[in-house]
């Protein structure tokens, strides 16, 4: 699985410029697969030549020139071969997590603040991800959406990213929970041995 498949499957959507698919990537599929918009317009000059996108360029008058990309039947067959792959265990490198293992010994008064610049990032995406699901319900609720959309695929992950962003939320009050317990003995210990 590689950004490629990413691409092929956020084209399933419809014909998109490279600036849309940057967009697209950034509200929906940065839950799931991250690339800057460098990496986007790479990939799909690769695709191109490589036949499983089609590129027109749609002339503006006032505005430079687009390219316009949309799948060919070959993108459609290689998509259909990626789902059928099992996909490689999910591996998470995240430098928090590193901070956090090295608290005790570091800044942890630091490592306090990175846990909650990360709930505030999640807060965020969560909101982000909340005027997307409003938007695809279109006034729907969940089961009537999911038993009518021509597609769930892109419901499906949306979901997968609001339940990462709340799991974030629980383990950083969990996490400063504890921070702050622990400071707060710290800060008592030496009161404790003035007065013994």
């Amino acid at each position: 699985m590689s950004l490629k498949h990413a691409v092929l499957a956020a084209l399933l959507e419809g014909e998109a410029s490279g600036y849309d698919l940057a967009k697209i990537f950034d509200v929906s599929v940065a839950n799931f697969w991250a690339a800057t918009p460098q990496q986007l317009y790479r990939e799909l000059e690769r695709l191109a030549e490589a036949g499983l996108i089609a590129a027109r360029v749609v002339e503006q008058e006032r505005r430079p020139n687009k390219r316009m990309f949309s799948l060919t039947e070959s993108g459609r067959r290689d998509l259909v071969a990626c789902t059928s792959t099992p996909p490689r265990p999910s591996a998470v490198r995240d430098e928090l997590m590193v901070q956090v293992q090295a608290c005790d010994e570091g800044d942890t008064a630091a490592v306090r603040e990175f846990v909650a610049q990360r709930m505030e990032t999640a807060r965020a995406k969560l909101a982000r991800y909340d005027r997307l699901r409003e938007w695809m319900l279109d006034g729907r609720d969940e089961d009537t959406y999911l038993g009518e959309a021509e597609r769930v695929g892109p419901y499906l992950t949306l979901m997968r990213g609001r339940f990462f962003e709340e799991e974030n939320l629980r383990w950083g009050e969990r996490a400063l929970a504890v921070l702050d317990r622990r400071a707060a003995a710290g800060s008592a210990a030496p009161e404790a041995v003035r007065q013994g």
